[in-house]
């Protein structure tokens, strides 16, 4: 690289050199003033300044050593990644113990608590080592920002002396340019011409900021909690038909449905159904799919579908279903229903499982389980999750004003992932979160507010399916 900038530089000088002045008509111009003369004179240019090979030897030398830097701190990352799911792994088992002897101290001898002391002074050693290797990779990293700040000083004082045309600053604006048309043409494409149906992508890549429509039907913030949407498997002629369910507590007592977006603002239902005391759900993680709500009952705690067709209503219970973990901010949501592309989907945590959260795929016609898969998050460290072409997505809260999609289990091979695809939450908290296949958004209850959200996928095929609905 420096051989092949030192000869460009030569070659440079050569050009400026190139035109060496105008000759006389004699083509020189003897020292003497005598056409006689032995000696020859000429007119040349020189450059003001020489070219800086020893600055670019510099700035090779140091972006070779950011990158050997950089290659060791990210093997580094992988090891804490796999030292933090090991330590989270101790802790949930520590923690079940610990409840266990509290549950029955009598049953546990000072043999038992030792070995619980020692098993956390031993976790305790292991974040503490934890903490020293992260305190040594931060140094690490703000070295390598000196020396990049560094760097990039010494690169635009070289374009300050060398680009007096300004050809790198009109190229890079151009390129910029170029990017962002292509960007909108992409995005264009996305929000008009959507790919409804297709699971032709290898996942989301972005969520957009927040849609507001308004506050709920009953115009009162006090009603925190429910969920509002569109059906996921609509019935013909209800392609367009919206519903609303919310309440003051957890609870769901009663949902309206509204023949279009139009009424539903206008808060004018077609239908409004009170449910029945003896079916009377709690939870909030509830759908609407084919005219029938999907649901968390307590009584007993399980599963629940009301067909609005037929008002035939059903119930099953998961035995191995447990009431003690739920979503970080929701203390009943134990059961969490979603639809996509490929059908009907509850996620929930067992005991055996210590909170991991477990996917089940429901078979609509008879209500049961086909299959299930185990995942390795843990569900009270989850705000809400969905799924999205068969895989799930599971969100947590960042801040007062940002949630992130940060892990995904894809139930077609079985892998799972860690990501991270920030979104900005409107208010504070929210009961509902699920996307909606027929448009493909994410529909969100906020704080008794309606939200939406348009998704971008990482197409790599064009859609190999019919789009099953027309948009509405």
């Amino acid at each position: 690289m420096i051989g092949t900038l030192y000869f460009l530089a030569l070659l440079s000088c050569t050009v400026a050199w190139g035109h060496v002045g105008l000759w006389s008509e004699g083509s020189a111009r003897n020292g003497t003033g005598g056409g006689s003369s032995d000696r020859c004179t000429c007119d040349a240019f020189l450059p003001s300044s020489t070219f800086p090979i020893k600055d670019l030897v510099v700035i090779e030398r140091t972006a070779g050593e950011i990158s050997h830097k950089l290659e060791l701190e990210m093997g580094k990352l992988e090891d804490y990644e796999t030292k933090l799911t090991a330590y989270a792994e101790k802790i949930i088992k520590l923690t079940v113990e610990i409840e266990k002897m509290e549950k029955n101290p009598d049953a546990y001898n000072d043999a038992n608590m030792n070995n619980m002391k020692v098993e956390i002074k031993q976790v305790e050693a292991l974040i503490k080592e934890l903490q020293l290797s992260i305190k040594g990779s931060t140094t690490v990293f703000e070295s390598l920002h000196v020396q990049i700040t560094a760097m990039v000083g010494t690169l635009i004082e070289l374009e300050k002396t060398y680009d007096k045309n300004v050809v790198l600053v009109t190229r890079r604006e151009y390129m910029k340019i170029q990017l962002q048309l292509e960007e909108c043409e992409k995005r264009h494409q996305e929000l008009f011409n959507p790919n409804i149906g297709s699971c032709a992508h290898t996942g989301i890549i972005k969520v957009s900021k927040p849609f507001v429509s308004q506050l709920n039907a009953h115009l009162n913030s006090g009603y925190k909690y429910g969920g509002w949407g569109k059906d996921s498997k609509p019935l013909p002629d209800r392609e367009s038909m919206y519903w609303y369910s919310g309440y003051t507590s957890g609870s769901i007592v009663d949902i309206r449905f509204y023949t279009n977006y139009k009424n539903l603002i206008l808060r004018n239902p077609f239908q409004h159904h009170n449910l029945h005391s003896s079916w009377t759900g709690t939870g909030n993680n509830f759908i609407i799919r084919d005219n029938t709500l999907y649901y968390q009952i307590n009584i007993p705690f399980g599963l629940a579908k009301l067909n609005f067709t037929t008002m035939n209503y059903e119930s099953r219970v998961i035995p191995r279903a447990s009431t003690r973990f739920s979503y970080t901010n929701s203390p009943n949501q134990n059961f969490d229903f979603s639809a996509d592309e490929s059908g009907l989907w509850v996620t929930y945590a067992t005991e055996e499982t210590i909170g991991r959260m477990i996917i089940a795929k429901i078979n609509e016609p008879s209500f049961g389980v086909e299959e299930e898969w185990q995942t390795s998050v843990y569900k009270p460290g989850v705000s809400n999750a969905f799924m999205v072409c068969g895989v799930l997505y599971a969100v947590r809260t960042v801040d007062i004003q940002t949630e992130e999609i940060f892990y995904k289990f894809d139930t077609k091979t079985g892998q799972e992932s860690y990501i991270s695809i920030p979104f900005e939450r409107f208010q504070d908290k929210y009961s509902n979160l699920d996307y909606n296949p027929t448009d493909q958004k994410l529909y969100m209850y906020n704080d008794g507010y309606y939200v939406n959200y348009h998704l971008w996928f990482n197409h790599t095929t064009k859609a190999t399916m019919e789009p099953p609905l027309p948009l509405s």
